[in-house]
């Protein structure tokens, strides 16, 4: 990766068994931090989530690699590097600290610029709003043609079948790139382009199994689906080439395999399933507003989906730990274990987290206790922000590897050749130490924004609505990174 680049559904009794890889979790209690807020935006309410427990975390020495695939570990082990950071003790950055407050003022120009005074208005950060680009609200629209037999309850699963999907397909494109929209003759790029994509694949039913109801996601279609299909759905071509489009199609297979597990994704193998199973599940609080506590989502989403990753990532005792990697900048084993070795991230684990919580929060009114056990997202456009206001700047010997394996990685056909920027793989010890710090600075640019905006502490925005209406956003302004182009 560049541094720079930039009908009824019912569970089945069946299959009470874990899924492949699933962790033990310990279920002592612990209380839920603090409250979260439900507004018009979509995001949290203030009512009080304080009597709603939530499990504690897994214990590292017992269980490690269930500790590194759960939600907590990401932020206590990136706040480790984060705290290296400020102490000028990376191995692959300068930080400047001097220009921290310069990053938070370009967030909080933008946030003022698109939401003052009503801050709460403010999304929360998901799919839902990438489906919307250029103003047009096409989730919106397309609830608007179902039947009015369609309740709410299954409104929200065909949505999450649709965000599911959407999210898994949601990696880098490539800069050549670009999609027609069917709908409107508009052509999009990049996440917000493969969100329309996918919208407009899903409401021509291409992966559904059943031709009377083609908004639905679910196994049998998954696994029918060639390259050649998606490809088409995409708009793929010699001239329109998108990158990794076998590995797309591979994701979707492997994801038909995982829905065959009934406990979460019922008899009819659909990812929109799991609200049943959230919605019955012992920890979530049953009243006129449903309570699901994050770590049971979180729980579905890791161990539900846990076939569809590559078995090459990181392990620890046989068991995959996902997106979770190796850093120099962690204490070194021996003297210390070999766990403490890695940051986890779970980036699009928490993306799919951030993205279903939307639909289930907006049609069924579901709060959820502990959202902010989520982190901000460690990818491009969070990450680049930090580069491109110079708070971070890659040391020069990096520099110079990842230039020269740029200048090496142009000379492939098909290759880009035009930015000349530095090249690094996704394990490379440089991207793990940019993604465990950009975890740190958004954590901290959360206070600073807040402050700028007066916003009381509890009135302030949460991380969610600071990533959706800030950081993701402003990096795309800074790096002219344009998503709608003109037809």
């Amino acid at each position: 990766m560049g541094l720079f680049n930039r009908k009824s559904s019912k569970v089945s009794n069946e299959s009470k068994s874990n899924p492949p890889n699933s962790p033990r979790i310990s279920n002592a209690p612990l209380k839920s931090p603090a409250p979260s807020r439900l507004t018009n935006g979509g995001t949290f309410s203030t009512l009080s989530l304080t009597d709603v427990t939530l499990p504690r975390p897994p214990d590292p020495n017992i269980d490690p690699a269930a500790y590194l695939r759960s939600i907590y570990a990401v932020r206590e082990r990136c706040r480790y590097i984060f705290e290296k950071a400020k102490r000028h003790q990376l191995s692959h950055f300068e930080v400047d600290m001097s220009l921290f407050s310069k990053t938070a003022e370009y967030v909080v120009a933008i946030i003022k610029r698109d939401y003052a005074p009503d801050y709460l208005s403010i999304p929360q950060h998901g799919r839902w709003q990438h489906f919307d680009v250029g103003g047009r609200p096409r989730v919106d629209q397309m609830i608007a043609t179902w039947p009015l037999t369609v309740d709410n309850q299954e409104r929200t699963r065909r949505l999450i079948d649709l965000f599911l999907v959407s999210v898994l397909l949601d990696a880098g494109a490539g800069t050549r790139w670009s999609y027609k929209s069917k709908e409107s003759g508009r052509f999009y790029r990049r996440s917000e382009g493969l969100a329309v994509a996918s919208l407009e694949m899903f409401r021509a039913g291409a992966f559904s199994s059943n031709p009377e109801q083609p908004c639905q996601v679910d196994g049998p279609a998954l696994k029918r689906l060639t390259v050649d299909h998606l490809a088409r759905g995409l708009q793929v071509s010699e001239e329109n080439p998108i990158s990794g489009l076998e590995g797309r199609a591979g994701l979707l297979s492997r994801l038909a395999d995982a829905l065959n597990y009934q406990t979460f994704f019922g008899t009819d193998a659909r990812p929109g399933n799991m609200l049943d199973y959230l919605l019955s599940h012992p920890s979530t609080r049953a009243s006129s507003v449903p309570v699901i506590p994050v770590p049971t989502l979180w729980d579905v989403l890791m161990d539900g989906l846990a076939p569809i990753w590559p078995s090459s990532r990181t392990t620890i005792g046989g068991t995959s730990l996902g997106d979770a990697w190796p850093c120099n900048s962690m204490p070194a084993s021996p003297p210390a274990q070999p766990w403490e070795t890695i940051v986890p991230f779970h980036k699009l684990t928490q993306w799919l987290a951030y993205s279903l919580m939307v639909p289930m929060t907006k049609i069924m009114h579901i709060q959820f206790a502990g959202a902010d056990l989520l982190t901000g997202l460690p990818e491009y456009r969070n990450g680049g922000l930090l580069v491109d206001t110079g708070l971070l700047t890659l040391k020069d010997a990096d520099m110079k590897r990842g230039l020269k394996a740029y200048r090496e990685n142009a000379r492939l056909k098909g290759q880009p050749s035009m930015e000349v920027v530095p090249l690094f793989t996704t394990d490379d010890d440089v991207i793990v130490e940019w993604r465990a710090v950009t975890v740190g600075f958004l954590d901290e640019l959360l206070g600073e924004v807040n402050r700028l905006l007066g916003l009381e502490r509890g009135d302030g925005l949460t991380l969610a609505q600071m990533l959706e209406a800030g950081t993701w956003k402003v990096r795309t302004i800074l790096r002219c990174s344009d998503v709608l182009e003109k037809p």
